[in-house]
């Protein structure tokens, strides 16, 4: 089956408003499509899927069972019970087509900046040392690399973790060659140039540098998580003994930005 072009409105703001950017559409097996855009900048990419994925879920098509985030792609998964590659492709198209530039079908919200106290040490991080020895930096100038960047949440990922770009080492970070098969809740995980919290215990491929006393997926609130697209992360270093004197429970933003 050939590919199927989509355009969209980037949302990136080195573009302008009236700048389309293509998309494109391929079966992924017999129940799910992948969605990609074919751009060189790679702010774009981003920006591009994420609006595409507001939208489409804002105005989810019938039979699609679930979409699977990655930076600058969506996997959409599909009953094939209940629709068909086809309609999952044109569902697609006429959402890009019709929905207007910046409109995820839901109100804009202000961007909200969050300090995440992190202990940096060798249980918390086991994998800080080998990035060290990677990145040709010691551990200490790590954090502090780590600790100087400014992240902003791309997406949320599988258990609604937040995927942050934003990481500025002296070269992307390998992802680890053998997955680890149970991180603990709280670990910060870096890899490329990017970051991420593990929400729940579960297996990763990510190099786990840390680890924040907070709790910041709680499915019990309405709301399980405060952070969205679009918001910031400045991680805090702090020692064990500083962690387990906060009262870091649910993780709230420290300011608002309308």
């Amino acid at each position: 089956m050939t590919t199927a072009p989509l355009t969209t409105a980037s949302a990136t703001a080195s573009a302008t408003a009236a700048a389309a950017v293509a998309l494109t559409v391929e079966p992924f097996g017999d129940s799910a499509v992948m969605v990609t855009v074919p751009h060189t900048d790679s702010a774009v990419r981003r920006s591009t899927i994420t609006a595409f994925r507001d939208r489409f879920l804002a105005y989810r098509p019938h039979g699609v069972l679930d979409v699977v985030s990655g930076l600058e792609s969506l996997l959409i998964e599909f009953d094939p019970l209940e629709t068909a590659l086809p309609h999952v492709v044109h569902a697609a198209r006429l959402l890009t087509e019709r929905i207007p530039a910046g409109d995820p079908g839901r109100q804009a919200r202000p961007v909200r900046r969050f300090d995440v106290p992190v202990v940096f040490d060798e249980t918390a991080g086991p994998d800080l040392a080998a990035v060290a020895e990677e990145v040709g930096l010691a551990p200490a100038e790590v954090v502090e690399a780590i600790a100087e960047s400014t992240f902003t949440i791309a997406l949320l990922g599988a258990a609604m973790a937040p995927m942050m770009d934003g990481l500025r080492v002296p070269r992307p970070v390998r992802r680890r060659a053998e997955p680890r098969t149970d991180v603990a809740p709280g670990a910060v995980m870096i890899a490329g140039t990017n970051a991420i919290i593990q929400p729940f215990p579960g297996p990763t491929g990510w190099r786990v540098v840390g680890r924040t006393p907070h709790t910041i997926v709680d499915i019990s609130r309405p709301d399980p998580v405060a952070f969205g697209t679009g918001d910031l992360v400045r991680f805090v270093p702090v020692t064990r003994d500083e962690a387990a004197a906060l009262d870091a429970g649910f993780l709230l933003p420290v300011e608002v930005r309308a």
